[in-house]
């Protein structure tokens, strides 16, 4: 089967995955109030997008000549993701504009929140149907693997690991491609699993375990309810969730070692041990800072910090309650650890906890050289789940280029917020901060009365944060190359 199917075109096969993951949802429509009726929705958008993808397979076959602009290069790899994405946003934007009767920006912006696994959101869930709730968590819950690994799962090809590594998987957990990815997706689903058992367990019901475990474990932050895991009002739910949060923000690879019981190696892993760090600093100061803000005991604050200071450096995006009346000192921690992000390799978003470990590390050994002699050298090493990794000079470049432009692009789109929202410039941080991050966590900016220029600036973030800023900048160079280069030919010709 693998092998027939790696004959046709990779787009057209994308758009056929796109489809059938776009109309999952109707296999659920039996079981759901409405489903039946609201199923149209879902199979005529896949339906449709399955047909396109079969009539490109037919006519671009991959060892014909029509397939050379798809040839497993850097920047037409960058491409064929950035394909995958913008067809998968489309597509999956279609159920929300004419199911729910959305306007096509917002529709578009539910898709890209979904999709990237950032959660900020334009529905009201108490009116939206339970067949449309259950779509907007499997989106994120796909998108936390993102469409190239889902692939990767039932077909590999000479293309699949470049493929595999510009779409952010920087781990290979097994010797051969198709079995890191068929680990990763068992892996995935049963966490997945074990966490709407668990979610149960604690009062939830089956719908809503099912929903939030897909959301915790994507790091996407979509709920089922209007105020987010901080309804439930829960201790318990609170605690499943941040678990689940956890685990969606560890790298894979790392994860891989849990599943095997390597705990000593798992913990000796650098981003793992600065992630414990961050948390066990923010944790006590949010705690008093929220505490002295709301006249909370410190069990009550210590339980808000340490909810939402998780969600907020995983970027899940649940919350446990509003943040328009946070002190300023919270809502900066919080923009910090939106930022920060979290592990490479994860379902997380942000600069990722690895790139600020290191951003750190370069600083130490920078100061350390300058007060050592000179003639001393020093390689440095720092912890992955693979082991010891020297710090060269290569990996200095890319980690200080991508932060760089991060944060460029942070304040650009902050600004962009202040203006077309109106909003004083902390408000601006935080929700492009979410954006970028893929975080999903608002200070009230975003909700379904935002304009269309908020909520436009906010969809540019979210997809940045999502593909790693670099792989659209490639793939964009190399699609404006294609059309410069087969217009050249038509004129010449």
């Amino acid at each position: 089967m693998a092998s027939r199917l790696t004959k046709y075109s990779l787009p057209g096969r994308i758009m056929m995955l796109v489809g059938l993951l776009v109309s999952f949802p109707i296999v659920l429509a039996p079981f759901l109030e409405n489903g039946l009726r609201e199923a149209v929705w879902f199979l005529v958008p896949g339906a449709g997008s399955v047909a396109l993808g079969m009539l490109v397979c037919a006519f671009w076959r991959q060892d014909g000549t029509m397939d050379t602009a798809w040839r497993p290069t850097l920047q037409r790899t960058s491409l064929t993701v950035l394909f995958a994405w913008v067809w998968g946003i489309l597509v999956g934007s279609l159920p929300f504009l004419f199911g729910m009767g959305l306007t096509p920006v917002q529709a578009l912006f539910e898709s890209v929140s979904g999709w990237t696994t950032t959660g900020l959101s334009v529905i009201d869930v108490t009116k939206c149907s339970d067949l449309f709730l259950f779509y907007r968590s499997f989106i994120q819950f796909c998108g936390g693997l993102g469409f190239v690994a889902v692939m990767m799962v039932i077909v590999v090809e000479k293309q699949s690991m470049s493929l595999y590594n510009a779409e952010g998987h920087s781990d290979q957990i097994k010797p051969n491609l198709k079995k890191s990815a068929q680990a990763i997706g068992l892996m995935y689903c049963g966490f997945l699993l074990a966490g709407t058992i668990a979610y149960r367990l604690v009062g939830m019901s089956w719908f809503d375990g099912v929903n939030h475990a897909m959301c915790a474990l994507s790091t996407g932050g979509f709920s089922t309810r209007l105020n987010s895991i901080g309804e439930y009002e829960s201790v318990a739910i609170d605690i499943v969730t941040i678990v689940l949060m956890l685990i969606g923000t560890t790298n894979f690879a790392a994860l891989m070692l849990l599943v095997k019981g390597k705990w000593k190696k798992f913990s000796k892993i650098s981003e793992v041990r600065f992630m414990a760090v961050v948390l066990l600093v923010v944790i006590p100061m949010m705690t008093v800072s929220l505490s002295n803000a709301f006249q909370l005991s410190l069990w009550d604050g210590f339980k808000h910090a340490a909810f939402d200071s998780v969600s907020a450096l995983s970027t899940s995006g649940f919350s446990s309650m509003a943040y328009d009346a946070w002190p300023p000192f919270a809502i900066g921690l919080m923009i910090v650890l939106m930022l920060f992000g979290g592990g490479a390799g994860s379902t997380a978003g942000g600069i990722k906890l690895n790139r600020v470990y290191l951003m750190l590390r370069f600083a130490k050994d920078h100061m350390r050289a300058m007060v050592s002699n000179k003639r001393q050298v020093h390689v440095s090493y720092y912890e992955t789940a693979q082991g010891k990794t020297a710090i060269d000079e290569s990996l200095k470049d890319g980690t200080t280029t991508f932060v760089t432009v991060y944060f460029c692009l942070f304040l650009v789109g902050s600004l962009l917020i202040t203006l077309t929202a109106g909003c004083g410039l902390t408000e601006g941080m935080f929700e492009f901060a979410s954006s970028l991050g893929t975080v999903g966590l608002s200070i009230g900016l975003t909700n379904p009365a935002t304009a269309a220029p908020v909520l436009l600036v906010e969809m540019f973030g979210m997809v940045f944060g999502r593909l790693e800023i670099f792989l659209i900048f490639t793939g964009l160079f190399c699609g404006w190359n294609a059309i410069r280069s087969a217009f050249s030919k038509r004129v010449g010709g």
